[in-house]
C-alpha cells in the first residue's frame, strides 16, 4: 500500500468513501509506518494512536449508516506540537511547559475534527517556534527524510517531515517568519500561508492565553497535494463568535480561471538577501511554464518600496513580537543587557535587541511604516495577479545546534547571516498576504526546492487554485527515495 502512503488526503478520503478501505485500515497502515521509520526522523512526538483507533472506528460507523461529517471524513492526520488538543501536552518545546495539557481542543483543531479528520499525533518545533531547525530539549531533534543529516525547517518542521515521509494524511502548522513556508520547501510538500486572521487562532498560544493573534503571526496547513491545502483551508477558516456578527466568509475563487489568463510579476532574488543559483533557476522554471501556457509574465514587476526598507519594517516588527513571548524574568534581563550597548554597535545581534525591547512608539512607527507597504501591494496587485518568489536562500542545510549568532548560512559557497533568511517569508508576510508554496522537484543532491506563489490579501483560494493548475503541469510532490 505505498501508494496510499503518499496519496493526497483528498484522494484519502475519496478511498474511504468508496469503501476500498476503512478510516481504521488507513490509520494502522499510517501507524505500522510510524512505528517503523518515526525512530529515525523524530517528526511525530507526541503519540495518541488510541484515541484515534476509537475515533476512526466511529468514522467507520457513521459511514455504514450513511453519515459522513466533512471532506476529510476519515482521514488520519498530525498536528503540530504548538496547536492545544485536549489531553495532550503543549510545551513548544520548553520544559517547563511539559506539564501543560490543556483540556479543550484549539478552534481550528475543533473545526478539522468537525470536517473528519482523525488526529492521532503531535509533530516537533523548535523551541518557542523561533528557528528554522526542529529541534528542543523536551523532544529532541528532527530529521529531514530526504537526509537525515539535515534539518527539515522550521517552525513546522515535524510537520512537514512527517507527510514527507508517508507517515500522515495532511497537516497543520503556524507562520511568522516562514515556519510553514521553509519546511515545505525543505520537504518537498505544499504549505500554505493564510491571508492574516483568516483562520481562527483561539488554542494555538503559551499556557494561559485565549488566543495568540500575535502580529504577523497565522496558523495554516501543509499536505502532498495543493487541493488538500484549499480543503483544509476552507475547513479552518472564518471569523470567531464575535466578528461573525457582523463578518461572513466570501473568498474570491479560482474556479474556470486559466492560467493563460494570469498576469504574474517574477521576484527572482535580491542583492541585500541573494538566494542561490538553483532556487533563483526554480523561480524562473515556474514563471516559463506560466508563459508556456500563456500568461504575461513580467521579470521587473514589483511593489513600490525598496527591499532594504521592507526588511527593516518586518523585522522590527517580528523582533518585538517574539520577544513578547518571552517570559518576564527573561525580558527584564533582555532589556538590562540593551541598556548596556554602545550607541556604535550596530551588530545584527544589537539591532535585534534593540528592536525586541522597543518602546510602543517605536512599534506604532514601524506599524504605520508596514501600513504603507500594504497599500503598495493594494497597487501592485491592481495590475498583477500574482507574485513568483524564493522561499528561502537554500535547499535543506546540515543540523546546526550551534549558538544562534554563531551561525551563518552558505549561499553558493558564500557566507551568509543566518537570520537572512527571513527576508523572502517576511517581504510578503509583513503586509498579511496569502503565500503558497509548491515543490519543484529535487536537486543533484536529492533535495527539494519549492518556491512561494503570493496574492492580494484573501486572495488564498486564487493561489492554492494556482498551485493545483500548475501540479497538473508536473510541480508536484516526490516522496523520498529511503521511504517508497
Amino acid at each position: 500500500m505505498s501508494d496510499i502512503s503518499f496519496a493526497s488526503a483528498t484522494d484519502l478520503a475519496d478511498r474511504i468513501q468508496k469503501r476500498d478501505i476503512s478510516s481504521v485500515e488507513l490509520l494502522q497502515h499510517f501507524l505500522e509506518r510510524v512505528d517503523r521509520h518515526n525512530p529515525d526522523l523524530n517528526a511525530i512526538v507526541v503519540d495518541m494512536r488510541e484515541a484515534a483507533l476509537e475515533d476512526a472506528a466511529a468514522a467507520d460507523r457513521e459511514l455504514a449508516q450513511g453519515r459522513s461529517r466533512g471532506p476529510l471524513h476519515g482521514v488520519p492526520m498530525t498536528v503540530k506540537e504548538s496547536y492545544n488538543v485536549a489531553g495532550t501536552p503543549t510545551t513548544r518545546g520548553r520544559l517547563e511547559w511539559r506539564t501543560n495539557i490543556p483540556d479543550q481542543d484549539a478552534v481550528s483543531i475543533a473545526k478539522l475534527r468537525q470536517a473528519g479528520a482523525i488526529i492521532f499525533g503531535k509533530t516537533n518545533v523548535p523551541l518557542d517556534l523561533a528557528d528554522f531547525q526542529s529541534y528542543n530539549d523536551v523532544y529532541g531533534t528532527t530529521n529531514n527524510p530526504y537526509d537525515l543529516r539535515r534539518g527539515p525547517g522550521g517552525s513546522s518542521g515535524g510537520s512537514a517531515a512527517a507527510l514527507a515521509a508517508g507517515l500522515t494524511g495532511i497537516e497543520t502548522g503556524s507562520d511568522i517568519g516562514g515556519s510553514i513556508r521553509n519546511p515545505a520547501h525543505y520537504c518537498g510538500v505544499f504549505g500554505h500561508k493564510p491571508t492574516h486572521n483568516l483562520l481562527d487562532m483561539r488554542g494555538h498560544a503559551p499556557p494561559g492565553d485565549i488566543r495568540a493573534d500575535s502580529d504577523l503571526s497565522v496558523i495554516g496547513p501543509l499536505a502532498r497535494s495543493a487541493q488538500d491545502l484549499a480543503t483544509a483551508t476552507r475547513a479552518m477558516a472564518g471569523p470567531d463568535e464575535i466578528m461573525a456578527r457582523g463578518y461572513r466568509l466570501d473568498l474570491p475563487q479560482w474556479r474556470d480561471r486559466r492560467l493563460s489568463d494570469l498576469r504574474v510579476g517574477v521576484w527572482k532574488n535580491e542583492v541585500s538577501a541573494p538566494v542561490s543559483q538553483e532556487v533563483e533557476a526554480r523561480v524562473e522554471q515556474v514563471a516559463q511554464a506560466l508563459r508556456d501556457e500563456g500568461a504575461q509574465v513580467d521579470d521587473g514587476a514589483k511593489p513600490d518600496f525598496t527591499s532594504e526598507h521592507c526588511y527593516e519594517v518586518y523585522r522590527s516588527l517580528l523582533h518585538a513580537t517574539m520577544a513578547s513571548r518571552m517570559n518576564d524574568a527573561d525580558y527584564e534581563s533582555l532589556k538590562r543587557h540593551v541598556d548596556t550597548l554602545s550607541p556604535d554597535d550596530t551588530s545584527e545581534s544589537a539591532e535585534v535587541q534593540r528592536a525586541q525591547t522597543s518602546s510602543f512608539k517605536a512599534w506604532r512607527s514601524a506599524n504605520e511604516k508596514r501600513h504603507h507597504l500594504r497599500w503598495a501591494w493594494h497597487e501592485y496587485f491592481e495590475r498583477y495577479d500574482i507574485m513568483l518568489a524564493p522561499v528561502t536562500a537554500t535547499a535543506a542545510f546540515e543540523h546546526d545546534h550551534r549558538p544562534l549568532w554563531d551561525r551563518t548560512t552558505l549561499v553558493d559557497n558564500q557566507p551568509r547571516p543566518y537570520f537572512e533568511q527571513v527576508f523572502w517569508s517576511g517581504l510578503t508576510g509583513v503586509a498579511f498576504l496569502p503565500s503558497t508554496v509548491i515543490p519543484t522537484g529535487l536537486n543533484e543532491s536529492g533535495l527539494p526546492i519549492g518556491i512561494q506563489i503570493v496574492g492580494a490579501a484573501y486572495d488564498d483560494l486564487i493561489t492554492i487554485g494556482i498551485a493545483s493548475d500548475l501540479e497538473r503541469l508536473g510541480f508536484a510532490f516526490t516522496p523520498p527515495p529511503a521511504y517508497v
